[in-house]
């Protein structure tokens, strides 16, 4: 295994191989008769020129016109053979390639489920996403295509060598004159192929990143004038791309004329070999026309195989990447300790992003039952960090945060998510009905319970106005959910969620002050003996809590009651009269 910084890990060829080994074992009954039947249509495809090369000695020799029409009649048999098993070889071939697929797609889904949230973050979203995307898609064209094309062409150049050299193994010899230009082009290409498209893969994956956080960011941009900052930096990312497209492309366009020329050179090395073999009556004229008819059919097999033995170099590259994946180790060790309480409480917690670079500085917070607390600041105080260390998402870099007695990194996550949930600003709506997207919360609930959770969220209107409630398609390609109401579906999951402590950060952002003041109030009869932790820029929020703290640089500046921190004049008093003069 193999890593770069900031990015997630790439397999080595080790693990690539026994992916592979591991998939085709799996499949190895459907291998198998895949195997076989291309075997046999490549022997009926020996046949023709076998026979051809008969009837030139036996009409040089003297033969009857009947002999003649049974050797034509076999040939034309071996070809109406071969097209048939051909055709439900290739249709078996194209059905191993997709069970092969999607075994290996919905493991790749699996794991980039599970992976832990601080080592996404940590490597970039685009990272992941080419992975997903890119190098999903190359897979899908090498599994589907390539695998079989290669077993093809693989079992027809072997059996034809094979049958060349039974029908004159002297004769034959002429077909090796192109193998040593064969075996220096490959290995030179195959030692810079794979850093090469790894360079590529790597290039586009940046570019990726690069280009998502331009357009989420666009408006940040805009607002502090660095658009030219970002184009820069798009076209230095363009320009790596272009570079490592090129070199790839580089290799290729010397690999293929050098395979192009040994393969060319086999006919014409039969004929001129077996036409002064003929001579020295050493064999047959129809021997030699065998031999060279089968050089030329040999033509498209290999001209097939350098074709995806490029493609396969790409395959295996984005292979390395996808399992790669399933290599990033666990954030946390799940123990078997059971919280005595619903208290969280956090001591002393520290958390850096990066390797001494703290932004959180021994924070100490008590949440009591039942308590609601707000979280407020400047932009960049570490809110959010507070937020995420609050609910679990990662492990303290120093210091705890305990729910009963028991540190969150501790839990199972399952038991983790029913202690406590985050809810943020982002949102995704999965493709599906939005029945589907609710249920991701509480896969069990009936209809009665989705409609309970819309309603606490003030959703229920505009659900029951869709074309067809809860079964309506949703996502990409489906009915479009405005962002306020993609945001009203992430709450209504943590209302079926039901954990004890909630933690919401700005997950009313979206909606506009009215709307999210009035989703706030309904979520309260919801929230009734729950903890919460309110991270807010609308300070009416702060108001409504039973404390709020002020974070700034990392740590609490203040804590308490709204009234009393107004009444102190400190920070948060500022921000109370600042917000309420706009």
């Amino acid at each position: 295994m193999s890593t770069t910084a900031n990015q997630l890990p790439i397999a080595d060829r080790a693990e690539v191989n026994r992916t592979v080994g591991r998939l085709f074992r799996h499949h190895r009954g459907q291998l198998a008769a895949v195997a076989v039947l291309h075997t046999v249509a490549a022997v009926a495809g020996l046949v023709g020129p076998f026979l051809l090369g008969r009837v030139i000695d036996e009409v040089t020799g003297g033969t009857t016109l009947d002999r003649v029409d049974r050797l034509a009649l076999v040939v034309l048999g071996a070809v109406v053979a071969q097209a048939v098993v051909t055709r439900y070889a290739q249709r078996l071939s194209m059905v191993f390639g997709e069970r092969v697929f999607a075994e290996l797609r919905e493991e790749f889904m699996r794991t980039a489920t599970r992976l832990p949230l601080s080592t996404v973050e940590k490597a970039g979203t685009g990272d992941l996403v080419a992975r997903t995307t890119n190098d999903v898609n190359k897979l899908q064209h090498a599994v589907r295509f390539g695998v079989p094309r290669v077993l093809v062409c693989v079992v027809t150049i072997g059996l034809t060598t094979v049958a060349s050299f039974l029908a004159d193994p002297l004769v034959a010899l002429g077909l090796l004159l192109g193998v040593p230009l064969i075996v220096v082009a490959t290995r030179w290409y195959l030692k810079r192929a794979t850093p090469g498209y790894l360079r590529e893969s790597a290039a586009y994956a940046t570019l990726n990143g690069t280009i998502t956080e331009a357009v989420e960011g666009a408006r940040t941009t805009d607002a502090l004038h660095l658009g030219a900052r970002v184009r820069r930096r798009i076209d230095a990312d363009l320009r790596e791309a272009f570079a490592a497209e090129r070199y790839t492309l580089g290799l290729r366009l010397r690999l293929i004329p050098s395979l192009d020329s040994a393969v060319s050179i086999a006919p014409i090395a039969v004929v001129l070999w077996g036409a002064w073999l003929v001579s020295q009556d050493v064999t047959t004229v129809g021997t030699v026309a065998t031999i060279a008819m089968y050089a030329h059919q040999m033509g498209g097999p290999v001209f097939d195989l350098v074709f995806w033995l490029d493609e396969l170099q790409v395959a295996a590259v984005a292979l390395a990447r996808v399992v790669g994946v399933g290599l990033v180790g666990p954030d946390r060790v799940a123990g078997t300790a059971v919280p005595a309480s619903e208290e969280v409480r956090a001591h002393q917690v520290r958390y850096a992003y990066r390797e001494g670079h703290d932004v959180l500085h021994g924070i100490d917070l008590d949440l009591a039952p039942g308590e609601r607390l707000a979280v407020v600041g400047p932009s960049g105080a570490g809110k959010s960090t507070l937020g995420r260390m609050l609910a679990g998402i990662h492990p303290p870099t120093g210091g705890s945060v305990m729910v009963g007695g028991v540190p969150l990194v501790e839990l199972p996550l399952e038991d983790l998510r029913r202690h406590v949930a985050l809810v943020t600003q982002e949102h995704h709506v999965f493709v599906g009905s939005l029945a589907e997207n609710l249920r991701l919360a509480d896969t069990v609930a009936d209809d009665d319970r989705l409609w309970e959770a819309l309603g606490a969220v003030d959703a229920r209107d505009w659900a029951a106005a869709l074309p067809d409630g809860l079964a309506t398609e949703v996502g990409s390609g489906g009915h479009a959910l405005s962002p306020a109401q993609a945001q009203q579906v992430a709450l209504a999951r943590l209302v079926l969620l039901d954990p004890h402590t909630l933690v919401l950060d700005e997950a009313t952002s979206l909606l506009d002050p009215r709307a999210a003041r009035h989703l706030e109030r309904s979520l309260n009869a919801v929230l009734t003996g729950r903890t919460v932790v309110a991270i807010a820029h609308r300070l009416h929020t702060a108001h409504d809590a039973d404390r709020v703290a002020v974070v700034d640089g990392g740590r609490i500046s203040e804590i308490g009651p709204h009234d009393e921190l107004v009444a102190a004049g400190g920070e948060y008093a500022r921000l109370w009269r600042s917000w309420q003069h706009e």
